[in-house]
């Protein structure tokens, strides 16, 4: 067993990207994952990592490069946040549709406007629908892990698609953590040297990304909404491996005290772990309660789930997003829909907690808990609630 060393989790990233010995890093910064990057400036320059560092003009160049770079074959990563994301949103789409296996962290961060660089889930959420595999770490030690097998799945062949590990800001990329980190030659038992299998060739050359046009453009969409369904089995093998080499396991759906529990918290990211202090604490006070997370968005985990949730009288779902207009946060209302053809199925409310980087500590999972009781026991509740919205 490697031995835990105190480090800070961006820095735990770029180690996990300098273990993956990856060829290419398209790097732009902005918080908060400018660490990420600026650790692998370092470790380039310091020969520690051979690969090529270009740092680029913006994070929209960022994306095109790294297609680019995964198109010759190359192990590709690149890092971004927020605002980072939202200007790469024209070239996101495109790395699944050519089946380019890039990897990106995404260190979590509310959305303008107003301007704010602190942490919540808007940033990711409005990429739900761009075919990108996409999983949820909680602490330091699962940034480094997931950034592994992010490697490893996106580059199955039977997967070719882009993924993307979300860390929160700040809440997590900027603290010390004890992580047990591995070399190259530690991670190589897990992740092989990369053998691509679509690559640009100058001796047989091809067109990548040419125009779709209508006679062809619903079966390319129907091409790749099969591979990232497909996708999850190859994502459950690969942590089930994992968990067998270095005894951390991983699961698309992780629970928490949920046997026999009457109502259950549903999260994901660091809060995670301020959720399970809850519910420690309201389990020493006679409440019966656990807590349930998404550890994979997408694919969205759809018959996990619904295993889950059996035997559950009520769910409370915590967003750290909404979507405006609509019914309240996008994993209360894709829960909601997971569940519309069950015929058990727990009475399920929404919650909308930590916008723009605002606490959610235990009191808050404990007023979530008081209020999703009373409204399991009137029956209803509204459609969904903002917690800790100042009246004045």
């Amino acid at each position: 067993m490697a031995k835990k060393i105190g480090i800070e989790v961006s820095l735990a990233v770029s180690e996990a990207v300098r273990a993956a010995d990856v060829d290419l890093i398209a790097a732009y910064p902005i918080t908060p994952q400018t660490h990420i990057v600026e650790h692998l400036s370092e470790l380039v320059a310091d020969g520690k990592l051979d690969a090529e560092f270009v740092p680029v003009e913006s994070e929209h160049t960022a994306m095109s490069l790294c297609i680019g770079s995964s198109a010759a074959g190359a192990r590709t990563y690149t890092a971004t946040s927020s605002q980072g994301l939202a200007l790469m949103h024209e070239i996101l789409y495109i790395a699944p549709a050519l089946r380019m296996p890039i990897v990106m962290t995404l260190a979590n961060r509310s959305l303008s406007g107003p301007i704010s660089i602190w942490n919540d889930h808007s940033d990711v959420m409005t990429e739900r629908d761009s075919c990108w595999i996409q999983t949820f770490a909680e602490n330091g030690q699962e940034a480094f892990d997931l950034t592994l097998h992010a490697f490893k799945v996106a580059e199955h062949p039977d997967v070719l698609l882009p993924v993307m590990v979300n860390l929160d800001g700040f809440t997590l990329s900027h603290v010390v953590e004890p992580i047990e980190m591995m070399t190259q030659a530690e991670a190589k038992k897990y992740l092989k040297p990369y053998k691509p299998k679509l690559t640009l060739d100058t001796k047989h050359p091809i067109t990548m990304g040419g125009v779709g046009l209508p006679a062809v453009y619903t079966e390319a969409k129907k091409q790749y909404e099969t591979a990232i369904t497909a996708s999850k089995k190859v994502i459950i093998d690969e942590w089930k491996e994992f968990g067998k080499l270095y005894g951390r396991h991983y699961k698309p759906i992780e629970t928490y005290k949920t046997k026999g529990a009457e109502i259950v918290l549903m999260t994901m990211g660091s809060i995670s772990e301020t959720a399970m202090t809850a519910v420690d604490g309201m389990r020493d006070k006679g409440i019966s309660v656990g807590l349930m997370r998404f550890r994979l968005w997408r694919p969205f985990p759809l018959q996990e789930f619904q295993r889950a949730v059996k035997g559950i009288k009520t769910l409370a779902v915590v967003d750290r997003a909404i979507s405006y207009g609509s019914q309240g946060g996008p994993v209360y209302m894709e829960v909601k829909s997971a569940l519309y053809n069950q015929k058990e199925r727990p009475q399920i409310f929404g919650f909308v907690a930590g916008l723009g980087g605002r606490d959610v500590t235990t009191d808050t999972f404990e007023e979530i808990v008081t209020k999703a009781t009373r409204y399991a026991k009137k029956g209803k509740g509204p459609v969904y609630e903002m917690i800790g919205v100042r009246e004045k």
